[in-house]
């Protein structure tokens, strides 16, 4: 009689979501991750900026918590709708993981290995508004415990620019006529005026960087292959 076959065993979870001293829930290794490990894919709801801004609009300004995260200038993923383990990966300054794009996709991947127990973190790379309150790195204060914690889950201030030393005063030009001006900025796109910040949707977790093709190529997390 042929030997029956035996099933194959489903090989242990990856990851596991438990309460965090970081910050509410987090999500931990429950076995060794390799550098280099794609880990989990961001899911959730794709929606624009200003679904994303206009379903959150309410939002209590003192509130950090965030689910959201930029794709590119059209997309946001909403992780608090439909969304999975990954949404609960917390904040962190000297992190083990990446966040990274592939395809309008985004995934985390491991940037050193991770041992069983301890908690995977990337940096949300938050950006900063010229309109934030003084107190905006207070709302978002990061609790990560390194030794190089900035404090902060958002981009560190860029540094002030330098001012250029004042060069001489050129003759002033004629007055150019107004259908002269159309000829010399035409095929140029003008600045917008009184552009506005983009609300909630600014608020967004962002990749930390942008890869090729996901075509051809096996992306190991803790579902299985991709």
């Amino acid at each position: 009689m042929p030997k029956p076959k035996q099933k194959r065993a489903r090989p242990r979870p990856l990851i596991e979501v438990r309460h965090s001293s970081i910050h509410g829930y987090g999500v931990f290794a429950l076995r060794r991750i390799r550098k280099g490990t794609t880990i989990i894919e961001y899911l959730g709801e794709r929606v624009s900026h200003r679904v994303a801004d206009t379903r959150y609009e309410d939002k209590d300004p003192d509130d950090n918590h965030t689910f959201l995260f930029t794709v590119d200038s059209r997309t946001v993923i909403d992780g608090g709708v439909g969304g999975n383990e990954a949404r609960y990966i917390n904040h962190g300054c000297d992190p083990n993981c990446e966040s990274t794009s592939r395809d309008r996709r985004v995934f985390i991947e491991a940037i050193r290995t991770i041992r069983p127990g301890e908690e995977l973190s990337y940096d949300y790379q938050i950006q900063r508004d010229a309109d934030d309150p003084p107190n905006v790195d207070q709302i978002f204060a990061c609790r990560c415990g390194a030794t190089t914690c900035r404090g902060s889950m958002l981009d560190p201030p860029k540094p002030p620019k330098q001012r250029r030393p004042a060069q001489r005063r050129r003759k002033a030009e004629p007055e150019r006529s107004a259908s002269a001006e159309r000829v010399r900025t035409a095929g140029r796109r003008l600045p917008a005026r009184g552009v506005a910040r983009r609300g909630r949707s600014s608020r967004c977790r962002r990749p930390a960087r942008h890869g090729g093709a996901v075509r051809g190529r096996k992306l190991v997390w803790a579902g299985g292959v991709v």
